[in-house]
């Protein structure tokens, strides 16, 4: 490798650290954002010039990628993110199996380091890119967010594990041996064919709620898929690159666990939100309580101290610019208003904080549960927006409940509490809410986006 090549990547390194550090702060995400896009143009720019390869293919890529870009920037909505993200992390998982399958195909009689290393970027690439398909359809509700699960299951992907694991061994095996082996051909078709199927089978059996979790753990995978495919082509950037995306993501997902008080095996092997509606834990008594726009007006107008907890709803709704002038009605007749972020509301990590972000509320005023919980009792008012689980009760006090032990926003606690929900269905965990029926919860019925606006409007009016 060329001295400047060299020092290219290091620059690109370096700037990928960096853009990292900014995107753990909300104010200089942006900025973050941008400094990783320059850093990933050096490397790309400086392996293209040292590469040698035919840049006409490499302009038609350009304009196909960029177009696709481009589009699915104008025309994504905000609630259909998680969705895409999933769609980004599958794309990088294939583009790392492609990586090592071509490299495969142009070395066979690869060195056992380098072979070793095509069999782990296939598998997880391979891994990444299915199971990433079917994350992307329980998020956007092509197939059923329940786990699907049948007989057996358990023992067909331990089965099919030991036969991506057996023909790895081969592959790497007739490397080591200076080729020779019989059928290494059909030995990595298989590894191939069953590092897609395990994607599959991996992913079916985990239910919405857990959906948060698995985005997280499929970006780990994406960069630990490119961090090999990295040592496969001996380039030093994208091991760099990869291995940030990989133990971040690793990181995150285990801020996600801990969120939920579950370890990261009961999310991928306990089938959580399989049982069928309200079966789990203590039966919900009691009636819930309505409210109209014109009642909730007259309580928060009093109010001194509003909380804000957004859930899926919220973005289901768009209601984050609607909530963002509430918000601002609010304060302006004198009343303290925080927005409370649960770690996994919505259905990828920092959901609520992109939606928030987008509609300009100030970071300063986003809280964690922690932040909050100790003072509830001072809550004049709190609005749980489209969020369900991240409230519900039963996490504290019900043993049998499924959630019990997750930690929550116990808005329970407050004077008031104002639900705005379509309807009284539970949420991805299927667990019925006890919040909907307690003595100082009353439920504003209906689309967000309209309860929020007509509050609005109150406010306005007067």
């Amino acid at each position: 490798m060329e001295t400047w090549q060299t020092l290219a990547y290091i620059v690109a390194s370096v700037l990928f650290i960096l853009g990292l550090k900014m995107l753990g702060r909300a104010e200089t995400a942006r900025r973050g954002n941008r400094v990783s896009a320059l850093g990933m143009l050096v490397a790309v720019v400086a392996t293209l010039a040292a590469g040698g390869l035919d840049y006409s293919w490499i302009v038609v890529g350009l304009v196909i990628g960029a177009g696709v870009g481009a589009v699915a920037a104008r025309r994504v909505q905000m609630t259909q993110m998680p969705e895409m993200v999933a769609l980004f992390n599958g794309s990088g998982g294939v583009a790392s199996m492609l990586v090592g399958w071509a490299e495969y195909l142009r070395t066979p009689d690869a060195e056992g380091v380098t072979a070793f290393a095509v069999v782990v970027t296939v598998v997880i690439g391979g891994l990444c890119a299915t199971g990433s398909v079917v994350a992307f359809a329980k998020l956007s509700e092509r197939i059923s967010g329940a786990p699907i699960r049948f007989d057996r299951q358990q023992v067909l992907n331990a089965a099919l594990l030991a036969l991506v694991a057996l023909a790895g061994a081969w592959v790497v095996f007739d490397a080591l041996a200076a080729g020779g082996l019989p059928l290494v051909g059909l030995a990595f078709a298989l590894l191939l064919l069953g590092a897609l199927a395990l994607g599959v089978l991996a992913v079916i059996p985990i239910g919405g709620a857990d959906m948060p979790i698995v985005v997280a753990l499929l970006n780990s995978y994406s960069g630990l898929a490119a961090a090999a495919a990295g040592f496969v082509i001996d380039n030093n950037v994208l091991v760099v690159a990869g291995s940030l995306v990989g133990a971040s993501g690793l990181i995150l997902t285990q801020i996600m666990c801990k969120a939920m008080n579950r370890s990261l095996a009961n999310v991928l092997f306990s089938g959580f939100g399989s049982a069928p509606t309200g079966v789990a834990g203590a039966e919900v008594t009691g009636e819930a309580k309505p409210i109209s726009a014109e009642d909730a007006y007259f309580v928060l107008e009093a109010a001194r101290s509003v909380l804000v907890v957004p859930g899926y709803g919220m973005a289901v709704a768009q209601a984050q610019h609607a909530v963002k002038e509430l918000a601002d009605q609010l304060e302006a007749i004198g009343a303290e208003v925080r927005f409370a972020i649960h770690p996994v509301a919505g259905r990828m990590p920092g959901h609520m904080n992109v939606l928030l972000a987008e509609a300009n509320v100030a970071y300063e005023a986003l809280v964690e549960p922690d932040d909050v919980n100790p003072s509830m009792e001072s809550i004049d008012v709190a609005i749980v927006i489209g969020a369900n689980d991240v409230v519900n009760p039963s996490a504290k006090e019900d043993p049998d409940s499924p959630l019990f032990g997750m930690p929550i926003v116990e808005v329970d606690r407050a004077r008031t509490v104002f639900v705005l929900k379509r309807s009284m269905n539970p949420g991805f965990s299927g667990v019925e809410n006890a919040l909907f029926t307690r003595e100082n919860t009353r439920m504003l019925f209906g689309d967000a986006k309209a309860s929020i606006t007509a509050l609005v409007g109150a406010f306005k009016d007067t």
